[in-house]
């Protein structure tokens, strides 16, 4: 077999420890890997690159589109980007994927029977990071959710259920509330759950479901979710195995991929031998099945199991009744070599059948709908209280195709027929539609905003509202 060349980046703080450890066993296991190091991280930030990481770097990673990466430390302060982000987005690694199963009784847990894979979409969400300070006292974040990064999200959950076995995929969305962003989501799983009948499929508000993976988690194979759900839930979901230390992550595109631990780079034990390596040997671990070395991976997995059944465990795992020997890093790392070729006795051996990257059906772009133009919400920094004082003072701009029909403080509805008891700030949405029997185009926004100018208003953003199809695509106010 000729050996894949993979990039492979040390990081900080315990990172170059548990680094060695696992290339190590990697070695010793026979992968058949080449390693290129660049250095990411701390160092790289303080060096006055914001990133985290240069541009030579970067084209060692696009070069070689295989990343094993060491957790690094994102200096304090602002201006510094993280660069696990960065690396998702201009990669355009759309998939997170941890897989979390409870090692029971050898690591404690109040639920020995879990076993489920979390799969994140990675790129947009809240995640996207657009964010702005609108007034003295209101900040938006931006939540962004396309189609196309939907439907690979949610195909990439159904193909690696059933290159895996597994036999049934959740999604948990808030789309009871979010019903454009997270109804979205919702409707493209329910659309291509259709084209996998062998599959289970259900959906979960994200609230109640992620009670019931904390309750019972045996109930659920593999989840799939936007990303700010994705990366609470894949964090509890490895505690509640007992351990987030040994939890390891993908992050796939349909180019590159990128491997990691899920913990952080924990610079107090950093230089102490005690850090224990099993989360990033668990990301080299998917990294091998996914460059077609499921042999290897499987080897690798179930030494691992053997050793932890041994007893021979790190400080982090250690416990009076089920440990039988305090290891040190590199100590823990010689024990896997050592059970290199055996299999666990008392828990379940893994088993790889089958291995390589998940392609995916290039994105084909729905058909265009028919849009329409048929209000605007303008934005604006008003340090009054009394929204009637302000409707009235709405009143004064408005043209004659659009009329005022809300005006909203923080999405509750205070103009017309609000409640006095609403607290209100200085941001404030007021909603303009389109009259009946008239025709909106964008010349009467400008008209808006240039009333609103001369009335002294502070406008700080607007907002168009279409129709598709002939269906409103927004959201009413609470309480419309």
């Amino acid at each position: 077999m000729i050996k894949k060349k993979i990039t492979v980046a040390k990081g900080d703080g315990i990172g170059p420890e548990i680094m060695e450890a696992t290339l190590r066993i990697l070695e010793a296991a026979g992968a058949q890997i080449e390693t290129e190091e660049i250095e990411v991280g701390e160092q790289v930030y303080l060096s006055g690159n914001t990133s985290g990481i240069s541009r030579a770097s970067w084209d060692v990673v696009r070069k070689n589109k295989i990343f094993l990466k060491g957790p690094i430390t994102t200096p304090q302060g602002g201006g510094y980007k993280s660069l696990n982000v960065s690396t998702r987005k201009f990669l355009g690694l759309f998939a997170n994927v941890r897989p979390c199963r409870s090692f029971a009784p050898f690591v404690r847990t109040r639920h020995p029977n879990l076993d489920l894979v979390v799969i994140r979409e990675n790129e947009e969400d809240l995640y996207a990071g657009i964010e702005h300070q609108q007034t003295d006292e209101v900040v938006q974040c931006l939540k962004l959710i396309s189609r196309p990064g939907c439907e690979k999200i949610v195909r990439y959950a159904f193909e690696y259920a059933r290159q895996n076995g597994r036999r049934k995929v959740s999604c948990f969305t808030k789309d009871n509330i979010m019903k454009q962003t997270d109804g979205l989501f919702r409707t493209v799983f329910n659309e291509i759950a259709g084209q996998y009948p062998e599959i289970q499929s259900e959906h979960m508000i994200v609230d109640i479901g992620t009670a019931k993976v904390a309750d019972t988690p045996e109930d659920f194979d593999v989840i799939v979710l936007p990303n700010l759900y994705g990366d609470i839930l894949s964090d509890i979901t490895a505690q509640i195995a007992g351990s987030v230390g040994l939890g390891g992550s993908s992050n796939v595109g349909e180019e590159c991929a990128m491997f990691e631990a899920i913990h952080g780079s924990a610079p107090g034990l950093a230089g102490k031998d005690i850090a224990n390596p099993s989360g990033l040997l668990h990301g080299a671990i998917m990294m091998l099945t996914h460059i077609g070395q499921p042999d290897v991976a499987q080897k690798i997995y179930n030494a691992w199991l053997r050793t932890i059944e041994q007893g021979v465990h790190t400080y982090d795992l250690y416990h009076e009744d089920t440990s039988t020997h305090l290891a040190g890093t590199q100590e823990f790392a010689q024990a896997i070599i050592a059970n290199l070729g055996k299999e666990p006795l008392t828990v379940q051996p893994v088993r790889f059948h089958e291995a390589g990257p998940i392609v995916l059906p290039r994105y084909i772009r729905v058909p265009a709908r028919q849009k329409e133009l048929i209000g605007v919400d303008v934005f604006l920094h008003w340090r009054g209280r009394d929204p009637e004082e302000l409707a009235k003072e709405l009143q004064e701009i408005r043209q004659q195709a659009v009329f005022l029909s809300m005006v909203t403080n923080r999405g509750i509805k205070v103009w017309p027929d609000g409640f006095k008891e609403t607290f209100c700030t200085d941001h404030w949405r007021c909603r303009f539609q389109v009259s009946e029997g008239a025709t909106m185009v964008k010349q009467h926004i400008v008209d808006l905003l240039r009333g609103a100018d001369e009335q002294g208003l502070d406008v700080i953003k607007t907002e168009n509202l279409y129709s598709f199809d002939g269906v409103p695509a927004y959201s009413l106010g609470q309480g419309q």
